[in-house]
Parts: C-alpha cells; sequence; structure tokens
C-alpha cells in the first residue's frame, strides 16, 4: 500500500462493527488505494504519504457499507400495485404484469433499485432476477451493466422458474424457462461474469425462485451446479404459511426438510424470509451455517409474520438484512431496515430484548458480508478489507439531541450519507449519486413503468 493514494477520514465516531464491535467516540479510518490501511482513535498517523484528501468527519458516524442480501430490481417498475394483497394474491395479481418486461425496462429498474440503495448507504447489493419471458433479451447482462456503472459491489442471483400455469405454478407458460435451459442459461451466467477474486465487484449465485414456482428437479440439479462451478446458492425460503402447507401436501415434508433432501442446506447457501421456522428448523440452519436474508418491511407488507431472528442469532445462524422487491417494499432503501428490523422483532416473543441498535446495525453490514459469503472481504472496518464505508450525518435537527451515534442512526430518522465509498471510490457526496444522473433515472423508470402498464393492459 506504501505507493497506493490515500484518503484520511478523522474526528468522526467510528463503528467498526468487528468481532468486538469496537467503537471510537473520536477516530480515523485511512484508505489505501482500495484498501482499508488502518483504523483507530484519534487522529491518524503523522508522515502518511501520497494523501489525497483529508475529509473531517465531525458530526458524523463512520460504519462499514450496507449490504443487502435480497432484492428483486424488476419491481420497481411495479411499485404501488396489488397494496393490500397477501404474498399469494399479489403474486396472482403481479405475475401477468411482470411477465411481460423486457431488456429496457430490467435496465431502468435496476437503475432506479441501485440509485435508492446506493444513496443510502448501500455498497455492496444483490439482485435475485427469475424472471425470463421469452424474447426479452440480455436481462442478466441489463442488469450486472447498471451496477457496474453505479459503481456498487454487486452479487446477482441468477434465478429460475420452470413450473408455469399448466403444471399448477402462478407464472405464464411463456414467463418461464425449461429445466434444462434455465441450466443452461445459468451456467452461462455464471461463467461469462462471475468473480472469484477478493476486490470483486461482481459476482454470480445459483438461484431457483421457490419450491412452490421451480420443480424438484431443478432445485436438486441447481445446487449440484453451484458447486460444481464454485458459486453460492440461494432462493426463497418458508415465507408463509401457505408455502409449508404446499411442502406438505407436494412433499410429504416441511420445507426446511425439503431444501435439506434437495441439497439446499449449506454454508454456500443463503435464503430470503424464513419467517415460519420453528426449533428443528432454526437448528438445522444453525448446524448448516445456513444463512438467511431478513426482510421486515416486506414481510410486513405482505402479512407474511415475523421472523424469529433472536433466535436464529442466538442459534449462530448468520443473518442479513433485505430490502426484497420493490412491489413489496416501495421505499427501496435499506438503511430504513435497520430500524425496521429492530422494532417488528420487538413486537416477537423476545419484546424488548429481541435486537439492539448495535446488533441490528450488524445484521446490516457484517451480517450480510456473511451471508453472501464476503465477510472477509467486507462488512467491518478493519486494516485489510475492502474500502466500502459510509459517513452518515448525525449533527442535525434529526439527530443533534441523541448522545449515542449507532442508536442515532438506527433508531432516529434516515440519517443523510455524507459519503459513501466503494472500493475506494466516492459514489454518494452529500446524498446525492455522483456516478449517475438521478433524475434522468426518475424519469426512465416513469417511463418505462408506463409502457410496461401499457402492454399489461393489452395482454
Amino acid at each position: 500500500m506504501a505507493a497506493a493514494q490515500r484518503i484520511v477520514i478523522e474526528n468522526g465516531a467510528i463503528a467498526t462493527v468487528d468481532a468486538d464491535d469496537t467503537e471510537y467516540a473520536s477516530g480515523h479510518v485511512v484508505l489505501a488505494g482500495n484498501r482499508i490501511e488502518s483504523v483507530g482513535a484519534g487522529k491518524a498517523p503523522e508522515g502518511l504519504e501520497n494523501v489525497v484528501r483529508r475529509i473531517d468527519a465531525s458530526g458524523h458516524l463512520v460504519t462499514p457499507g450496507l449490504i443487502n442480501t435480497h432484492h428483486h430490481f424488476y419491481q420497481w417498475i411495479t411499485r404501488g400495485l396489488a397494496t393490500d394483497h397477501n404474498l399469494f394474491d399479489w403474486l396472482v395479481a403481479l405475475y401477468p404484469v411482470w411477465a411481460r418486461i423486457d431488456e429496457p425496462m430490467v435496465r431502468a429498474a435496476a437503475r432506479g433499485s441501485l440509485a435508492m440503495m446506493a444513496r443510502g448507504g448501500v455498497t455492496t447489493a444483490m439482485d435475485h432476477h427469475y424472471v425470463f419471458p421469452q424474447g426479452s433479451g440480455d436481462l442478466s447482462g441489463a442488469i450486472i451493466g447498471a451496477a457496474r456503472d453505479m459503481g456498487v459491489r454487486f452479487t446477482l442471483a441468477r434465478g429460475s422458474m420452470d413450473r408455469s400455469e399448466k403444471d399448477g405454478g402462478l407464472p405464464p407458460d411463456f414467463a418461464v424457462e425449461t429445466l434444462d435451459g434455465a441450466l443452461a442459461a445459468t451456467e452461462d451466467t455464471v461463467r461469462r461474469h462471475h468473480d472469484s477474486s477478493f476486490d470483486a465487484m461482481t459476482q454470480v449465485a445459483v438461484a431457483p425462485c421457490s419450491p412452490f414456482s421451480v420443480s424438484t428437479e431443478l432445485m436438486r440439479d441447481g445446487a449440484q451446479l453451484a458447486r460444481r462451478l464454485g458459486v453460492r446458492l440461494h432462493t426463497h425460503g418458508s415465507e408463509t404459511v401457505e408455502e409449508e402447507k404446499f411442502c406438505h401436501e407436494l412433499f410429504g415434508m416441511g420445507p426446511t426438510d425439503y431444501f435439506e433432501s434437495t441439497g439446499w442446506l449449506g454454508e454456500d447457501v443463503w435464503m430470503a424470509h424464513c419467517v415460519h421456522m420453528n426449533d428443528s428448523d432454526i437448528a438445522a440452519f444453525a448446524r448448516t451455517r445456513t444463512g438467511v436474508a431478513h426482510c421486515p418491511s416486506s414481510n410486513a407488507r405482505l402479512a407474511a409474520g415475523i421472523a424469529r431472528v433472536p433466535d436464529m442469532l442466538a442459534a449462530g445462524v448468520p443473518v442479513g438484512l433485505g430490502v426484497d422487491g420493490t412491489a413489496s417494499n416501495e421505499s427501496g432503501e435499506l438503511h430504513t431496515e435497520l430500524r425496521n428490523a429492530l422494532l417488528i422483532n420487538r413486537l416477537g416473543a423476545h419484546k424488548e430484548a429481541a435486537l439492539n441498535a448495535r446488533q441490528a446495525l450488524r445484521l446490516g453490514t457484517y451480517g450480510g458480508a456473511q451471508v453472501l459469503g464476503r465477510a472477509a472481504e467486507t462488512g467491518s472496518l478493519e486494516p485489510g478489507k475492502l474500502a466500502d464505508l459510509v459517513l452518515w450525518k448525525l449533527d442535525t435537527l434529526a439527530h443533534a439531541s441523541i448522545a449515542d451515534p449507532v442508536t442515532a442512526l438506527v433508531f432516529g430518522a434516515a440519517a443523510p450519507v455524507t459519503a459513501s465509498f466503494v472500493d475506494g471510490r466516492q459514489i454518494v457526496e452529500d446524498g446525492r449519486l455522483l456516478t449517475a444522473d438521478e433524475d434522468a433515472i426518475a424519469r426512465a423508470t416513469r417511463d418505462e413503468a408506463q409502457r410496461l402498464a401499457r402492454i399489461a393492459a393489452q395482454g
């Protein structure tokens, strides 16, 4: 790092989210190239060479960048629909619309989703995209390109569905793939786009959609494909009581046992939601180190229930936070999920002892890195890790009277982002993107949403 250009951040409160939850009331972070060189109390070391910028972080909290572990970018252009539906009815209402998406729509939606997250402190994003209508274009390439242009670290969970209406599923027949077609396209996406290096900006996971939209063969063969290629696995799991009933009726077992029977438990797997988990389910996830993407706002929006996050954490299950698709979480922001995770879990059995502010911050940072398999590279502020971090402004009316900065960030209103760095590159300044035109993105998403609505109305 001796010859690297350095950025010095000083005078801010620092929450490192390391193994000891080390914090500094006033400290420094030194970035050297795309790595964190040093973190500590007080001023940065004297005599640093190649310092190209110094940032006075007075009045700020410096944290690792937020990490989103579950999303559906394409839903950005179907926000505000089916607002009073449970999951099943919501899917029935929206699948006929989603089945008409194409590459320009997906590109615009991805840019909208990424822009909203990035300006709110997300430095690592993921997208679970599983709708590939026939003739819709290179949807995976459009999503990956949008993340690359935004400057956000990214995992594409290349999804798939092969159970359509004719097989008792929900999607129209032309909106699903064949078993062989899905596996071949997924392997091609991994081979073209996945980067396994330490500082990778793009990674790919194998991600059949869910037990009720995917055949057992696709689940089993997808797991084998992922392990042959050395990539992670992702799907939806145990989201609703209806899903549990479906699994018992179709497979003769609950979702967790079904996942285990198809090779879908393991330290290379993470699942979204996991709302309806009994003690044996949680024990199985803990035993196998299977991860969970907790999506509190979406779970509430669709009346799915309250996930047992405190019990999962106590058992040793890796848990991160997810925005989920913006057709079930219209804000599309991850930093609000810190607060919602804490508050919603306090409505559960553990009440006020469910989560505290620092546990919520850990879910949104290091927990997310664990779930995505990148805890060695990001998720905490430690020397040698990637330079992905955020400066939250906490000296304004919204937060200035809250003495503890982590409490202010989690319990308070959504804090402004003064600066966000990904791989040592600043992508947000004073709440605005530096890598994209937000107004142009807004216009494009509105236009594509209106175009999709017209096409869907024509049937």
